[in-house]
């Protein structure tokens, strides 16, 4: 491992602004690297010519006396990000060869600040896991391990691919999208920051769907001041998106003060879950000490809803699924399925669908479609959404009696191995998302920090909860907590 490629953004920005080293050597030490950490399965297609290019653009930009702090920073990319000539597949079959002859809105803003792409970043099939297990190029692999212990454990999901080259130092940040916590529940099992803002905040034109309602794109990155300053590139009004909102961007950045004093942490008690692990309830009794002594104010809080939340989701999220994978029918773009003599339109569509989607995407789509079907969907939609309503109503009213923040566990346990979950319930595997839904479902900011490490030295990581477009004092909460726990941890290389 180079010391270019530990450097964080903060760090690369001030050294290419100073002289000390160039965007093209640091895009190099980042080629490299990615070129011998095969075994991570992070990097699914590698862009070093482009790299190289845009690296190339941005020294004579920094030369010139270009300001962004973005300008010179390799980067990966989500899968789930469309990037004009580059394979855009949502780790899917069906989009196999699919090669956009567009930009999203988010890469689009990145390459105008001066970032460089290394590559696409693998993750599970349209968002759908949280594992990245259910990629059509094969398992992400988290680069931490137990102990002495060479299972191979998962980096998260769905933006598992992210969290993996962060947490290796393949790049110096990465771009995710969260829908129920892809952002930040690989965040937490690889001990980086992810960072899921504001729903509005960050466009979604150009980024492969999954649930309309619930997806957010967001920075995934190896501090709070990263997140920050990536975000500041990313964040922005999108005519294209009509669900993006026309509010200015502020200087995240500057928004980290140090100073919490004064602010007011809610501590909602239905977030205390039967058979919680210990080592879970500890971090959290921890993370909540820091905070208080930092100058916050603890409170108690209650969020009533929140045990329905899961299945609201998972509800909601199916449905909306199964309207956006529709589109993906063989005719137009990506792959379609070898016909038969006599076969028919239905039977290329069928074939098509059955080829190009893994089990876990057919089993949303399929569950989607019952809920949206006439005999269901007073019963099952119209109820979820009701419901939604609710849970966003607990979250308005606790910010209303003057919380600043809600600080939870990001997840419910550390990492756990590839493969341990297969022959278990569908359900057990929903659960890693029990922490982080009704964020999505309440369409807030939420942010995962790294703070601990578990009996076998795996990374824990606790969520913040912002209000609606306050992510710069999201930010400057979660930079308190950051500095308090000390959080310096690195995997061992073994790829």
């Amino acid at each position: 491992m180079t010391e270019l490629t530990r450097f964080t953004i903060a760090e690369a920005r001030d050294k290419l602004r100073a002289g000390d080293v160039t965007s093209t050597e640091l895009t190099q030490a980042c080629l490299d690297e990615i070129d011998k950490a095969d075994a991570l399965g992070a990097f699914v297609h590698k862009t070093p010519e482009i790299a190289l290019k845009q690296a190339e653009a941005a020294d004579a930009r920094i030369q010139g006396g270009a300001e962004n702090p973005m300008c010179g920073i390799p980067l990966g990319i989500k899968d789930l990000f469309c990037t004009q000539g580059v394979p855009s597949q949502a780790a899917s079959n069906i989009l196999d060869g699919f090669k956009p002859e567009y930009e999203s809105t988010v890469t689009t803003q990145l390459w105008q600040a001066g970032s460089v792409m290394l590559g696409k970043l693998n993750m599970d099939e349209f968002a759908m896991g949280s594992s990245n297990e259910t990629s059509t190029y094969g398992n992400a692999v988290n680069p931490w391990r137990r102990g002495n212990d060479e299972a191979a454990l998962t980096p998260g999901g769905s933006s598992g691919g992210s969290a993996s080259a962060v947490a290796a130092d393949l790049c110096l940040a990465a771009t995710g999208t969260d829908t129920g916590g892809s952002i930040r529940q690989p965040a937490a099992f690889v001990g980086i920051t992810g960072l899921k803002p504001t729903y509005g905040r960050v466009s979604r034109w150009g980024i492969i769907a999954f649930a309309s309602s619930l997806d957010q794109a967001g920075p995934m990155t190896k501090s709070v001041r990263d997140a920050a300053i990536m975000l500041g590139a990313m964040a922005g009004h999108d005519p294209k998106d009509s669900t993006s909102a026309d509010i200015p961007v502020p200087d995240f950045e500057a928004a980290i003060t140090g100073d919490i004093r004064g602010k007011k942490i809610g501590i909602p008690k239905e977030y205390r879950m039967d058979g919680m692990p210990e080592e879970i309830e500890k971090l959290w009794a921890d993370g909540t000490a820091m905070l208080r002594d930092a100058g916050a104010e603890i409170v108690d809080i209650s969020l009533p809803h929140t045990k329905y939340a899961l299945p609201t989701y998972y509800v909601i999220a199916p449905a909306e699924a199964s309207s956006n994978l529709a589109r993906y029918d063989g005719v137009r773009f990506g792959r379609r399925a070898s016909l038969a003599q006599g076969d028919g339109i239905t039977e290329m569509y069928e074939k098509t669908r059955a080829e190009g989607f893994g089990a876990e995407v057919q089993r949303r789509v399929m569950i989607g479609t019952y809920v949206l079907s006439a005999g269901f969907y007073d019963a099952y939609y119209n109820r979820a959404r009701k419901v939604r309503a609710l849970i966003k109503r607990d979250f308005d009213l606790a910010f209303e009696a003057g919380i600043d923040a809600i600080l939870t566990p990001a997840t419910p346990s550390a990492a756990f191995g590839l493969g341990e979950m297969a022959d278990a319930d569908p359900v057990q595997m929903y659960l890693n998302d029990v922490f982080t839904v009704t964020v999505n479902l309440a369409g807030l900011p939420g942010i995962s920090v790294p703070t601990g490490l578990d009996a076998q030295g795996l990374p824990l990581g606790l969520q913040l909860i912002g209000r609606p477009w306050e992510e710069g004092d999201l930010l400057n909460i979660a930079a308190s907590l950051e500095g308090a726990a000390g959080f310096v941890a690195k995997p061992a290389s073994w790829w």
